[in-house]
């Protein structure tokens, strides 16, 4: 049951990560390779504010605001230095690296007997694993409600049209360098945060987590979408995402289970990810929705 617990508390905490990617990847429709850098970004900006005494609220808030930044930069790499996509986030994320080697001072850093958001005093009563989910309930609801209400805004709605005709929504007047700019920032500073929070959750922040993190944020919006194959709007396909990242994570908890090494779990993430991709293509060349709706009727 422990492990039921820590799996959803797990997905709620990653889910910021799959908000985050969601904004370029699906709306903006740019591949910002970034996150890999943003993410141990975001925990080395906030394990080292919390080794040195600060407020772990502030600690990320602070590593939210360096993820902006991050994204500042891929953003001016690519709309004012015309750079091709995938290079500016390349080149981003390879700077941060070093970036994230000055800050912590060494390779990774703990936060042993740290007060963190996770095992403040006023969580004391709750049972183990259980701050992980109340912090990551609550966080995630203020990114999705947050992230719906942006996205129904007149600057929402520009930022929309930016990704789904930039020449259309040029003629239209608007400013699309600064709309790309600002979706790299607000997804950049999400993913920093998520990366914050579960460094203060796994009590330590290491210059390699970033490795493979795109992937991880990718299998949260496909699986989601898999599973939730109808129409929905916007806000439901940011919950979509939540769902998603729980599910990924209840997935990984499988593959232990079987008895599978841990050092494995990058490659299970390709397959689960290389699965789920594959998964409308076989529905439409297999059937598989009329066959699984001819097995209920068989049996009911």
């Amino acid at each position: 049951m422990s492990v039921i617990i820590s799996a959803i508390g797990q997905g709620l905490l990653w889910a910021a990560l799959g908000i985050g990617l969601f904004l370029t990847f699906r709306i903006l429709d740019f591949p910002d390779m970034t996150v890999e850098g943003t993410f141990p970004l975001g925990a080395a900006v906030a394990v080292t504010m919390i080794a040195n005494g600060l407020n772990p609220v502030v600690a990320s808030l602070a590593a939210a605001a360096a993820g902006a930044l991050a994204g500042l930069v891929t953003g001016f790499l690519y709309t004012k230095g015309k750079i091709p996509i995938l290079l500016a986030g390349i080149l981003t994320m390879t700077a941060i690296y070093s970036i994230n080697l000055r800050i912590m001072g060494q390779a990774n850093r703990s936060l042993l007997g740290k007060i963190t958001l996770f095992n403040m005093p006023t969580l004391d009563f709750l049972p183990k694993n259980f701050p992980a989910i109340l912090v990551g309930l609550i966080v995630i609801t203020i990114i999705t409600i947050g992230t719906a209400l942006f996205l129904q805004t007149e600057l929402g709605q520009s930022f929309i049209a930016t990704g789904d005709n930039p020449s259309m929504a040029r003629s239209m007047g608007i400013n699309t360098d600064r709309m790309t700019n600002m979706g790299l920032m607000i997804s950049n500073a999400l993913i920093a945060l998520g990366g914050s929070l579960v460094a203060q959750n796994n009590g330590f922040a290491d210059v390699n987590m970033g490795i493979g993190i795109i992937v991880v944020a990718l299998a949260s919006i496909i699986i989601g979408e898999v599973a939730f194959n109808d129409e929905m709007s916007l806000t439901d396909r940011l919950i979509t995402i939540v769902i998603g990242s729980i599910l990924y994570r209840f997935v990984l908890v499988a593959v232990l289970a079987l008895g599978f090494n841990a050092n494995d779990l990058n490659l299970f993430s390709a397959v689960i990810l290389g699965l789920a991709l594959l998964l409308p293509r076989m529905r439409k060349l297999f059937h598989l929705e009329r066959i699984l709706k001819n097995g209920v009727k068989a049996h009911g």
